[in-house]
Formats: C-alpha cells, structure tokens, sequence
C-alpha cells in the first residue's frame, strides 16, 4: 500500500476545508450563520476520498482534454457490479438514465408524472428538498408522518392508504434509508407500501442514496426487491456522492426499469436542457465502484465508532439529549424536547451558544420540532469538540434557568 493510500485511511486527522469554496465550511455567514460555526451540518463527509479515485480523476487531468463526455459499457458493468454484490439488485443496463443529483431526478420524476396541483405523498420528518421539490414545481406535499413512540419510527399504513385515497396521490417518494430519523425500512414494511401503491396506481420514487450506509443488525432491501410487481412503478435514485464523498462532482443513476416510466422521466431530463455528464463524475464513479471497496469499508468502519463514541459521551455527558438509534445513513438525530425550548430557541442554543451549525430538526416537517441532526463522517477530534460545545451550552442555560 502506496502512503499515498495510508493517509486517504486515516479518518482522524482532522482536513482543513475553510477557503476551498466549500457549502459546508466558507458560506455561514451568507447563510446567516456566525462566521466562528463549526459545521456539522450538510450530507457531505470530511474525509479525503479513495486514493484509487483521486489517481483516476490524476489520469484524466493530465491527458487535457475535457470535452463532452458519455458512458460507455465498463460503467455499466461497474454500477451493475457493485448493486449486484452489496444489494443482490441485478441492473439491466438499459434501466439506467444518469443526472446531475438525486434532488435534480426527484424534481424531474415530479414533473413526468404529476400535473400542476397534484398532491405528492412523502412521509415526515424527512429530508426537506423532497418537499421543496414539489412545491417549487406547482403540485402540493401531503405528509404520512411516521409515528414517533419516544425512540423509534415506524410507518402508519392506515394513514398512508388514506392519504393516497383522500388526495388523489399519483406519487409517493420513499426515503430509503430514511433521512434523518435513520430507519432502514424492512421488507415486510416495504413490501405493504408496494402493496397499497398497486392497489391505487401509485408511481414510488425511492431515493436509495443512503443504501451503502446500514449498521450491524439491519439489511437495506432496494425497493425494486421488495415485491416483484416493483418493475413496473418503481424509480430508484442512487449515487456514489454520498458513499465516496463525490456530491461535488454531480453524478446519480436513477435505475427505471419500465419503459413507459423511462421514457417520461428522460423527457423531463431533456426539457431541463440536461445531457452530457460531469466528465470527472463519470471517471470517479467507475473508478469507485471497482476500486473503492476497502475506503468505504474503512471509512464506514470508523464512523459506526464514531456513533458508539457518541452515544457513549451523551449517555454519559449530557443526558437531557437522546440519541436517536440510527439503523443507517452517517447522520444521526437528537431529541432536544427535554429541554423545553422553542424552535428559534433551540436554535439560537446550538448556533449561538454552542457555535454549532446542524440541521434544525424543523425544516425536515413540523413532525422535526425540537430535534438536531449531526453528520458523523467527521474527525473524531471534530466530533468531540462538538459534543463538548453542546454540553457547555446546556449547562449554560441550566444555570441561567435556576439563577
């Protein structure tokens, strides 16, 4: 192993990302952040990808020349290989259109097969640009909110059915994993939703973007296995940006394995003026899905520690925040209710007091009130100190509310 591989496996040293046009680190202020915020926010990770990859991307720089780029069979193979042995999913090659972004083939699958003031069926708290991609486009969010029994998120069918009945739903989109409260939804599960979408004539768009990332104990069941009626309504969403940290180099592949559905989506993806890949993001993709197997499971590896060492720290440090048991995704969500704050409060506790910037657990569905969500793809060092700040900070207001 070059050294070059040995410094891209080691996750603890902390990597400077201030100054490098970063969303997560160079815009708190813009956003209206105090400049002096520790980010812990955004779904992109702190860690220096694959060397395999960076020696790829290396190839192509030094060759010059980055003219319009396409895919041919060897990308295929290696985005087959890879959903073939991690998930048992066999992916024909001709199901595969690719984007910029999963967000951007969320709106587009919006656009193919809802008209303006259609109601769009999702389940909150979930990740909020599913919401906002429905809104910006002229049709309405209705909300199967998951159930919340003090520690655990489970799906309230009854409802969901009701819903679909209720508003006329044409389209469903699944969060699998789900983000934030990190539910790795079972095939028992799964399947009933498949089985109330056939029965009214729901379309399911599954953004599977977090399928790499499932702790000990749970298995991610693609949506496409989960009935095999499946093929015929079901759009699946996935990216290496999230596993390999590559959100930068803007490249997804949404799998949709009917040629109806298939069609209608790639007309919506040619009306936005999208054709040609991110020439890097094809290189890194192959370059990831053959090379990348040991940093993923390194870098998986060291943030299932980091979540023991921050469950531990909280259990132990501050115990008026629950964590959350995730079953997948690198994020984590805090239950700051015990506290008794208000959403601005709360919020005004993590950014200003504890000089944190996580994801208000608001902007995810009023359902989010009084939560956090951390991104735990970071330093160890990184995350202490960020555990550290929200301690001080509640012990701050604990002695501010007896004085």
């Amino acid at each position: 192993m070059s050294d070059k591989r040995e410094r891209n496996l080691d996750f603890d040293t902390t990597i400077e990302r201030r100054d490098t046009d970063s969303l997560k680190f160079d815009f708190a202020v813009r956003r209206g952040k105090p400049s002096d915020v520790l980010p812990l926010w955004v779904a992109d990770m702190d860690f220096r990808t694959s060397s395999f990859i960076l020696d790829a991307l290396q190839e192509r720089v030094e060759h010059g020349i980055f003219g319009y780029t396409e895919t041919r069979d060897d990308y295929f193979e290696a985005l087959a290989g890879w959903m073939k042995e991690k998930h048992g999913l066999t992916v024909d090659p001709r199901w595969v259109l690719k984007t910029p972004g999963v967000v951007f083939a969320l709106a587009a699958a919006v656009k193919a097969y809802t008209q303006e003031g259609d109601y769009v069926l999702i389940q909150q708290p979930v990740y909020y640009p599913l919401m906002e991609v429905v809104q910006d486009n002229g049709r309405k969010v209705i909300s199967n909110d998951l159930i919340f029994d003090g520690a655990h998120y489970t799906i309230d069918f009854e409802d969901f059915e009701q819903k679909v009945i209720d508003y006329e739903v044409k389209l469903f989109m699944l969060c699998s994993p789900h983000n934030p409260v990190g539910r790795v939804w079972t095939k028992e599960e799964l399947g009933r939703l498949a089985d109330i979408c056939v029965k009214h004539g729901v379309i399911v768009v599954s953004d599977e973007i977090h399928e790499d990332f499932v702790y000990p104990g749970h298995e991610h069941v693609p949506f496409l296995l989960a009935d095999e009626r499946a093929k015929d309504f079901c759009i699946t969403c996935t990216s290496v940006s999230k596993t390999f940290n590559l959100a930068g180099l803007q490249i997804a592949n949404i799998l949709v394995p009917d040629q109806k559905l298939r069609r209608k989506l790639r007309a919506q993806i040619g009306a936005a003026g999208y054709s040609q890949l991110n020439t890097f993001g094809v290189v890194a993709c192959k370059a990831a899905y053959l090379h990348g197997d040991e940093w993923y499971h390194a870098a998986w590896n060291y943030i299932q520690e980091n979540l023991k060492f921050l469950k531990e720290y909280v259990a132990k440090e501050i115990p008026e925040v629950q964590v959350i048991e995730p079953e997948g995704t690198y994020l984590v969500w805090l239950n700051f209710r015990s506290l008794g704050l208000c959403d601005q409060g709360l919020s005004d506790l993590i950014i200003h007091k504890a000089k944190l910037w996580l994801d208000d657990g608001a902007i995810f569905g009023k359902q989010g009130s009084g939560f956090q969500r951390i991104n735990l793809a970071t330093s160890r060092a990184t995350l202490t100190e960020a555990l550290e700040r929200i301690k001080k900070a509640i012990s701050e207001l604990k002695e501010s509310q007896s004085a």
